[in-house]
């Protein structure tokens, strides 16, 4: 981060004062910059206007995210999500006069500071890579059960940041699952289980959490990419066998996002809402059980399975990429099929945090996002589940992320 770019300027009732920073991030190629950063309230309006210039020598587009600081640069966990221009998200082009309009009476009504700043950052990875994947900006949001409707494993609530990283558009699909596993197996890897789906272009399920991380592994290899995980605290043995805990190296290959990751990922850019899209569910929207408003008000269907997919031949799965796609181009991140995240299950922390990657240990690992046989409550966005990481279900299966940059 450049720290010599600090502009003062005086705001309206909103904002007192906001102190800006530039920053930069090299992710791949020569580093892009971010510099001259300035802002100012707009006058009667709730909204700041951010500007910067920002270059690069070896990249035509680059991604912009902004983190907001309450509290002079000590952190910068405000849950801010509301922005808009020319100058934010994932294909900016470098020139000088960026503009990035962020609506506070959005993400911070009726609050005014004195130590407001803003890190403005460009990560040279905007293309997405082969596979079909969409970048999450990073950014911080509340995660957490904000509704008050839901269980108290989904409490506290906590400010989380997440960095930017990638995820597969849509679950990984059969015939997806299917070409990585035959490579796979005859490339040194062994699976608990073959895995199955109900056609090609159906969600590949009943697969272990451990059978799961090592198609990643294997997925990243056969792409050329140094992979995720390890059997060895020194990076150098790939976990392609067995039944362990790997050990991650962060910064490379395909693996599962972490809960944190799945959860900003699902919400597609909105805070406060249900489910990835609002506040309501519908048959319409998602592959899971309705039961009507008489057990919850949120649930606008009323049919069972949903009948578009209950041909009488379990699993009722849909076709990864049915539905519509929420704010960050994601399917499916409600109802269809579990999805396995890295992470141990355990308690949330109250605190604000960075990149969280759940419990040290634990017995059982989390998954997200309900399924085609679940109710509306388990497809929330805040919803979470234990399994066990040696069990398999034809309701469970899950999704890649991969590190910006790659």
């Amino acid at each position: 981060m450049n720290d010599s770019n600090r502009h003062p300027r005086r705001g309206a009732a909103l904002l007192c004062l906001l102190l800006l920073c530039g920053g930069n991030y090299a992710a791949a190629g020569t580093a892009p910059v971010v510099s001259n950063v300035r802002a100012a309230q707009r006058s009667g309006a709730k909204l700041v206007d951010i500007y910067y210039d920002l270059a690069d020598s070896d990249s035509a587009t680059l991604a912009v995210s902004v983190a907001v600081s309450t509290n002079g640069g000590a952190s910068y966990t405000l849950p801010a999500t509301s922005f808009s221009g020319s100058g934010w998200g994932s294909a900016v082009t470098p020139v000088s006069g960026k503009q990035i309009i962020w609506n506070a009476a959005a993400d911070w009504n009726g609050r005014y500071s004195a130590n407001v700043r803003f890190r403005v950052t460009a990560d040279d990875a905007t293309a997405p890579p082969p596979g079909g994947m969409a970048l999450i900006p990073a950014g911080s949001f509340t995660m957490g059960d904000c509704m008050g409707d839901g269980n108290s494993y989904e409490l506290p609530l906590h400010s989380v940041y997440v960095s930017a990283f990638y995820m597969d558009v849509n679950l990984v699909s059969y015939s997806q699952w299917l070409t990585v596993y035959n490579w796979a197996t005859s490339h040194g890897y062994s699976f608990d289980y073959a895995g199955s789906g109900k056609a090609t272009n159906h969600p590949a399920q009943r697969m272990t959490w451990y059978d799961a991380v090592k198609w990643c592994n294997a997925r990243s290899e056969k792409e050329g990419r140094v992979p995720a995980y390890y059997t060895d605290a020194g990076l150098s043995v790939r976990y392609r066998t067995g039944q362990v805990g790997p050990y991650v190296n962060w910064s490379s290959g395909y693996r599962l996002p972490t809960e944190a990751e799945w959860e900003k990922a699902a919400r597609g850019g909105a805070s406060g809402q249900r489910f990835p899209w609002g506040n309501t569910i519908s048959e319409n929207q998602a592959n899971y059980y309705s039961t009507g408003t008489s057990y919850y008000s949120y649930d606008m269907s009323n049919t069972g399975y949903n009948p578009t997919f209950n041909d009488g031949v379990t699993p009722y799965t849909s076709p990864v990429g049915y539905f519509a796609a929420n704010g960050y181009g994601l399917y499916d991140m409600s109802g269809n099929v579990w999805q396995w995240c890295w992470d141990w299950y355990g308690s949330y922390s109250s605190g604000s945090q960075t990149d969280p990657r759940g419990a040290p240990s634990g017995s059982y690992r989390v998954s997200r996002g309900g399924s085609w046989s679940d109710y509306a409550y388990n497809c929330r966005a805040a919803y979470r589940i234990s399994f066990h990481p040696g069990s398999r279900s034809i309701g469970m299966g899950f999704r890649s992320a991969l590190p910006s940059g790659q």
